[in-house]
């Protein structure tokens, strides 16, 4: 992709004397999102100054593209991604170490230059194919097999597969085993990735002690390998350093300028901490760089919003939202932000009638809106309690603590209306959740005397996931699991979720009548299959809801 003809042109004929004939192209990151958007694509050339597509240079840059293709997932781990660029801009973006493409190759350059990197890639990505296809496909197991056998056969890429071994178990949530994978590679040779990998293991495991000492050592010896400091402040951020935090974004900024990313997290921050004038700066910045992003934000212009009534600047603030209401496509989730907006506007000002027409505004367009954050929401709940909105607070709490992707529990649904002073809602609250656990259970049930156990199990489980602490669900999900280990055969970690839900039960109530009975039957499971063994250490551990895994077949456990 690129805004030039003429080096489209160029980059054609080269390709052409390459072998290369299936070649689209793309006149600025707009078109090229829009392209991979419909179809992988095994080779992408990317000239790093794209413009907008007009031959204006004020678009977004090939690495701002490269940016928004890793975290929208357009690009497939097996994509190669070369970025072209000059000799000036390459010792910038070189020297961040952002984002990773796979090479970047220097202007002027010649067909021979341009062939000799591209085989290279090539080369390297038959190498790791066989695998990137199995993790595509979903099946891991197989791909991190496949990883361990293609260390073996082809020493001189055992640590690259390594990596790849150890980030397709962290995608499985074994993080502990991955951290292992991390380490050995560590030992044989200080490489920065994989002291980031045992950091990211660490961080995951809630490690944060040992996660800190890492990455700063990690800084010490690379003090721009960037990613390291956006964890770093994660991690600090999780034991509860909001400040500190703040200070090594700042660092990382001032390194590294261009990742959107980054900026927002520290227009959060600093937001938090109370830092208006940093919070400002940074989410200006965010709203003008992804200015020209396929995925542009409207959340941002709110952020900037709350940023600015913290800051009392009302004059700021109607500029912000006319630049939302111009700049972005017409959608529900720009029409929620921008009542969200409009509504702290008239709550800043006293306009109690506005604010509450804005906010009942924002709770009709979220509730058909795609992708809004759990964040956003939950501030419009609280601010429709201020507005007195009681009917349009609690459905919208409601529409959260049923969303399985919004992490509000029916726990967390409830201290909303408990921490606003709001024991009538949180009561009410506490209704609907007590009716909707009834019906699952129900549910479960009649899937159950269905013979459909796993369905049963499927059904708690999801229920669970909302409610942890729900003593009737954790009692149904481990009848259910109980039953189908013993009707379908063992699985190890079904089994280990049996454990944990005994674990929690007991913190719980641990005079609940139909524990002891449960735990026998757990027990007596266990001895069937011949594991007895594994109960003692599983049933010390009480912790959160675990997918569960693949099936050991009930004639492999029984021969074991």
């Amino acid at each position: 992709m690129d805004p030039n003809p003429g080096m489209r042109g160029n980059l054609h004929n080269m390709l052409a004397q390459a072998g290369i004939t299936k070649i689209d192209y793309a006149v600025s990151s707009g078109t090229a999102i829009r392209q991979l958007a419909k179809k992988p694509f095994d080779i992408v050339l990317c000239e790093y100054d794209l413009g907008n597509g007009s031959g204006e240079q004020n678009g977004q840059d090939g690495q701002q593209l490269l940016e928004d293709l890793r975290a929208h997932k357009l690009l497939p781990p097996s994509s190669i991604f070369i970025m072209l660029t000059s000799e000036g801009v390459y010792s910038k973006v070189i020297g961040a170490a952002e984002l990773t493409p796979t090479d970047y190759v220097l202007k002027p350059f010649t067909v021979d230059m341009l062939q000799q990197r591209m085989r290279r890639a090539i080369t390297r990505r038959a190498i790791f194919l066989p695998v990137h296809q199995l993790a595509e496909a979903g099946n891991i197991n197989k791909a991190i097999e496949e990883c361990r056998s293609r260390e073996a056969a082809n020493p001189a890429y055992a640590t690259d597969f390594a990596r790849l071994r150890a980030e397709l178990l962290m995608s499985k949530g074994e993080y502990a085993e991955a951290e292992l994978v991390y380490q050995v590679i560590v030992i044989n040779r200080a490489i920065a990735w994989a002291q980031m990998g045992v950091a990211r293991c660490q961080f995951a495991q809630e490690k944060y002690a040992d996660a800190c000492a890492t990455l700063e050592g990690l800084l010490a010896a690379n003090p721009k390998f960037m990613s390291a400091y956006d964890l770093l402040a994660r991690t600090h951020i999780a034991l509860g350093a909001q400040e500190t935090a703040k200070k090594i974004l700042e660092d990382a900024v001032a390194i590294s300028p261009n990742l959107v990313g980054r900026l927002r997290h520290l227009g959060e921050v600093a937001l938090e901490t109370g830092d208006v004038v940093a919070a400002e700066k940074a989410f200006k910045q965010v709203v003008a760089k992804a200015k020209y992003s396929e995925f542009r934000d409207p959340e941002d212009h709110v952020k900037l919003v709350k940023t600015l009534v913290a800051k009392g600047d009302t004059g700021q603030i109607s500029g912000v939202i006319r630049d939302m209401e111009r700049s972005l496509r017409s959608s529900a989730n720009v029409d929620a932000c921008r009542a969200v907006a409009a509504g702290m506007l008239h709550e800043m000002t006293g306009n109690r009638k506005g604010a509450a027409t804005e906010f009942t505004n924002a709770v009709s367009a979220i509730a058909v809106s795609r992708g809004l954050s759990t964040e956003l929401k939950v501030g419009v709940v609280h601010s429709c309690l201020n507005a007195e909105l009681d009917a349009q607070a609690s459905e919208l709490m409601i529409n959260l603590m049923n969303d399985t992707d919004s992490g509000v529990s029916m726990d967390d649904a409830v201290q909303v209306f408990e921490k606003a002073g709001r024991h009538d809602l949180a009561e009410g609250m506490s209704k609907e959740i007590k009716h909707q656990v009834e019906e699952l259970i129900e549910h479960a049930t009649e899937q159950r005397s269905q013979g459909d156990l796993r369905a049963a199990v499927d059904t708690l489980n999801a229920g669970l996931r909302k409610a942890p602490a729900n003593m009737s669900l954790a009692l149904a999900a481990t009848s259910a699991i109980l039953k189908q280990l013993d009707d379908l055969g063992w699985e190890a970690q079904l089994g280990k979720h049996c454990a944990t839900l005994l674990g929690r039960m007991r913190l719980l109530d641990p005079h609940h009548a139909a524990l002891a009975q449960l735990e026998a039957q757990f027990a007596h499971t266990q001895r069937k299959y011949g594991i007895a063994a594994l109960v003692e250490s599983e049933h010390q551990r009480a912790g959160d809801v675990r997918p569960v895994g693949d099936q050991v077949p009930r004639d492999k456990v029984q021969s074991a």
